[in-house]
């Protein structure tokens, strides 16, 4: 996924007219970023369009009202990506607390213990490896993200970086070697596995 024009026209000057309360400044980041905020979204709320696009929007209200915390210590997307993953986690947290009502006809069509079974340890599996790229530091799990979930190419990751492809290539190294350490009690299991 190359950078589109609209990422590359989101540089310092324009961060600093968002700053100043500048509209199209603001329309500029909206659509430079308004896709992989909702591809984030959607893929961290298990395919929950509705409420991706819910994230979406409230990501897009914070960063309106909070610009002004933006300091520029790190990359505007990363604090971006930042702003994504709080979103995620009130929403996550939302759902957890509201209760389900169970029909007894939903009891019927439940799928086959085993497979609930399976199904629940590739979900355990996918929050552990979940919780170890979120605890990667930033720079290494920006550029993990944007790898594996954006499917970038090493060059275009180091243009959305902005750093070379040694850089790509040694954050990521870096963030595969972290990854196999604080993933490694999950070899030879069934979420693994498949």
């Amino acid at each position: 996924m190359a950078v589109t024009a609209a990422e590359a026209e989101v540089g310092p000057e324009t961060i600093d007219a968002c700053r100043r309360g500048d509209r199209a400044a603001f329309r500029t980041v909206y659509n430079a970023y308004k896709d992989r905020v909702f591809s984030i979204a959607l893929y961290t709320l298990h395919g929950n369009a509705d409420l991706a696009a819910d994230v979406t929007q409230q990501v897009f209200v914070k960063l309106m009202n909070s610009i002004a915390k933006f300091r520029g210590d790190s990359e505007f997307s990363t604090w971006l990506y930042r702003l994504v993953t709080n979103a995620c986690l009130d929403a996550q947290r939302r759902l957890k607390s509201r209760s389900l009502a169970v029909d007894s006809n939903v009891l019927e069509t439940l799928p086959d213990p085993a497979s609930l079974e399976k199904a629940f340890a590739r979900t355990q599996t996918a929050e552990l490896v979940k919780r170890a790229v979120s605890a990667l530091p930033s720079k290494l799990r920006l550029a993990m993200l944007l790898r594996y979930f954006d499917e970038l190419s090493y060059e275009e990751i180091a243009v959305a970086l902005n750093c070379s492809r040694g850089t790509v290539a040694s954050r990521l190294n870096r963030g595969h070697r972290l990854l196999a350490k604080s993933l490694a009690h999950l070899r030879g299991t069934q979420g693994l596995e498949e």
